[in-house]
């Protein structure tokens, strides 16, 4: 790569930056043509070729800096994201994809409104297939961070256990016992949690079709406030209004989506699915640790529970730097050193403790 001497900082976030847009773009062509309808196709394609505007505008200003701009190479997370929209459809991994869009730019100083008017083309309009509603759209980033909380807390219970004692079985059923309760917490809490949200939001939706059906000029207010906070002619907004009160059920609809952002036909998605996968997630990541200690003992099975861990946290540093927009080097270290900290505190805390009631 050869950076300009000018600015070697600028040059290296334009790059960074055309390398991201290229990666959109290469990554909603692969959603384009596993999209399951022809109307999902189109919007991707669209979004597509806006994204390979963008990355025209880095190149310019690169070229402009007499930067080299190296051939592109599908990157990572791509594939990934590619492998799961391949065997779950591409709703699953739609939620990660504007995550990562939000959290990827290193500079915002050039907007979107300067690159319309450098190639005079419209805006990007991402559409509604870019925006899949936060209560039905977490299922990727739920999971990792699942496992990652069944194995950090896990590693540290064992390693805890390990250095109070030199019993392996003692080890082990701690072990396996810290995977049931932990897992078993985690359904309940996520149980009760989306159970919570949809009791909340169905005493909502029951507050509003209640006014909407004694007072229906105010519900016609508020929808035409919203309709002109998104930029209509106010008498416009009201037409529209008018329309939408003419059926209570489609005016209920817009309150309910625009003043509480949720799905009235979803509410927040399935309590006991939520439950059953937070179980599953959390048993998967603390079995990490726990494994080596069904086929190894003493110091052999320790060293095998941290390299299982080791292992583990690298499958769940790939998996955050899918949604956080961090590069893989960084998510991965940071887990690695986040747990060793908590798994060296646990033993030497163990180690204190078994000493002290063993003397």
């Amino acid at each position: 790569m050869n950076v300009s001497a000018g600015d070697p900082g600028k040059a290296r976030r334009f790059l960074a930056n055309l390398r991201i847009e290229q990666d959109n773009a290469a990554l909603y062509e692969r959603l384009a043509d596993l999209a399951p309808d022809e109307r999902k196709r189109r919007a991707y394609r669209r979004i597509a070729l806006a994204e390979q505007a963008n990355a025209a505008f880095w190149e310019a200003h690169l070229h402009a800096m007499r930067v080299e701009v190296p051939p592109h190479v599908v990157g990572l997370r791509v594939r990934v994201l590619t492998w799961f929209a391949r065997r779950f459809g591409t709703e699953f991994v739609m939620p990660t994809v504007v995550r990562l869009e939000h959290a990827d730019h290193v500079e915002p100083s050039v907007d979107r409104k300067e690159l319309r008017n450098h190639f005079g083309g419209p805006e990007p309009v991402k559409g509604a297939e870019r925006r899949s509603r936060a209560q039905s759209g977490n299922t990727l980033r739920a999971a990792v961070l699942g496992a990652n909380d069944g194995l950090v807390s896990n590693v540290s219970l064992v390693m805890g256990m390990a250095g109070a004692s030199n019993n392996d079985h003692a080890v082990l059923m701690a072990g396996i016992a810290g995977l049931v309760a932990g897992a078993c917490s985690m359904a309940l809490g996520e149980w009760l949690s989306v159970n919570s949200s949809r009791e909340f939001y169905q005493a909502q939706i029951a507050v509003r079709a209640e006014r909407l059906a004694v007072a229906p000029e105010d519900g016609a207010r508020s929808i035409a406030s919203i309709y002109r906070d998104k930029g209509l002619e106010p008498q416009v907004a009201e037409t529209v209004a008018g329309q939408l009160t003419e059926t209570p059920r489609a005016a209920l609809d817009t309150l309910v989506r625009e003043d509480l952002g949720i799905d009235p036909e979803d509410l927040g998605g399935s309590a006991y699915s939520a439950a059953i996968s937070s179980f599953c997630m959390f048993a998967l990541g603390a079995a990490f640790p726990v494994a080596p200690y069904l086929f190894l003992e003493g110091r052999a099975a320790m060293l095998g529970s941290a390299a299982a861990t080791i292992a583990g946290l690298t499958l769940i540093g790939i998996g955050t730097s899918l949604f956080t927009g961090r590069t893989l080097a960084f998510s991965i270290v940071r887990q690695l050193a986040i747990t060793a900290a908590a798994a060296a505190i646990t033993y030497a805390v163990g180690h204190a403790l078994g000493a002290a009631l063993s003397g």
